[in-house]
């Protein structure tokens, strides 16, 4: 590297950190575990109880993209297309794996009415490990729980096949982009995504996890709109200042994803157009004004730092526990209330397990990582 290639590489090293959007993460990362513990008590969308917990995806998208843009976007004179791949693996792979193994040691415990777990074969049950920690997809009718996802074994998984998606497109294509094409792929891809959460089948965004038609479209728009959106905001944004942001957007988070279902059976139009409300104008303000703020009492930053740390860990772990929380009261036929214990034993364990995986196991295996693929040379 030159004198000026090394000093415009360790200037994007050293860029501000946005304490207030780790923080933000971790919040919607809670609210969607809680969000997954009511699906056992659901018949469908219409009754799910905080009914909007999967606009967290959409938020998580957004984040993404403005993230990266951020951290990105003025080092491609002295980053090279596969080093921004493997940085983008070594920060994501980690977390699928040990997701998928979690995933399988717990999947014989969580046999139900709506999946058969004992009829999977041992054999069968180490491929799907395999395919999930590969992050290969796998089609309707051939997954082994037999209700349609891409990675039965962890469910969410899907929205990172998702992120991948994303990142391609970023590091091949998007990145290239002038602000005006951009722009002009923001507001096409956000029609489209409206299009489907208006006059779609479902009356919401909430699709991405299957590989059918509709799901992956559903799943593609919504990834193309928010990562898009969060890539332009990072161009154009230029902070105000914002008294009490992590609160305040933490507040929004909570309020948006938790609102219940608009409209009902008979007016899918209305839950659409809220879908289209929060992920085109709330969410791109909430990142706004989280990217505005300023942590600067010793315990908000020490809360957005925790929080921001095991958002990612505890998205990626705790879904295996949903399963097996499910069968259980889908077996003994409970109530939420007489389920509380164990519902809240599960978010507390699957926090305190987050961060287990993220001090004993993500971060040691990235850094080695790092320093394996990525170490720079003079």
């Amino acid at each position: 590297m030159s004198e000026k290639q090394i000093s415009s590489a360790a200037f994007a090293d050293t860029k501000p950190h946005y304490n207030i959007l780790d923080g933000l993460r971790g919040i919607a990362a809670i609210i969607v575990v809680c969000f997954h513990l009511f699906e056992a008590f659901a018949t469908s969308h219409l009754d799910q109880r905080i009914n909007h917990g999967y606009l967290a995806v959409d938020f998580f998208f957004i984040l993404s993209g403005f993230v990266i843009g951020y951290a990105y976007d003025d080092r491609w004179q002295t980053m090279k297309t596969k080093d921004f791949i493997k940085r983008r693996i070594i920060r994501l792979q980690p977390m699928v794996v040990i997701g998928a193994v979690i995933g399988a040691c717990m999947f014989y415990l969580q046999g139900c009415s709506v999946w058969d777990v004992s009829l999977v074969t041992i054999g069968s049950l180490l491929v799907a490990t395999l395919l999930n920690s590969m992050m290969i997809p796998v089609t309707p009718g051939v997954e082994v729980r037999g209700v349609g996802e891409m990675y039965p074994l962890n469910g969410p998984t899907w929205s990172l096949f998702f992120e991948y998606i994303g990142n391609l497109l970023y590091v091949l294509f998007i990145r290239k982009f002038s602000t005006k094409a951009l722009t002009a792929l923001v507001i096409a891809a956000g029609c489209g995504l409206a299009t489907f959460a208006i006059f779609g089948p479902y009356g919401d965004i909430c699709a991405g996890f299957q590989l059918t038609g509709t799901e992956f479209t559903g799943g593609f728009l919504r990834l193309l709109f928010s990562f898009s959106a969060g890539l332009l905001i990072s161009r154009i944004f230029k902070p105000i200042h914002i008294k009490g942001s992590f609160w305040l957007c933490s507040l929004l988070i909570i309020v948006l994803l938790s609102v219940p279902r608009i409209g009902g059976e008979e007016h899918f139009w209305m839950n659409g157009l809220y879908d289209t409300l929060c992920f085109a104008v709330f969410f791109p303000l909430i990142v706004f004004l989280g990217a505005s703020g300023k942590t600067t009492d010793k315990y908000t930053i020490r809360i957005c730092k925790f929080l921001g740390d095991i958002s990612y860990p505890l998205y990626m772990v705790h879904y295996p526990f949903i399963y097996v929380y499910f069968a259980w009261v889908k077996n003994e036929n409970l109530t939420f209330s007489e389920s509380l214990p164990g519902a809240v034993a599960l978010v507390i364990g699957s926090i305190l397990l987050a961060y287990a995986c993220l001090k004993l196991y993500d971060e040691p295996i990235r850094k080695y990582l790092t320093k394996r693929f990525l170490k720079r040379k003079g």
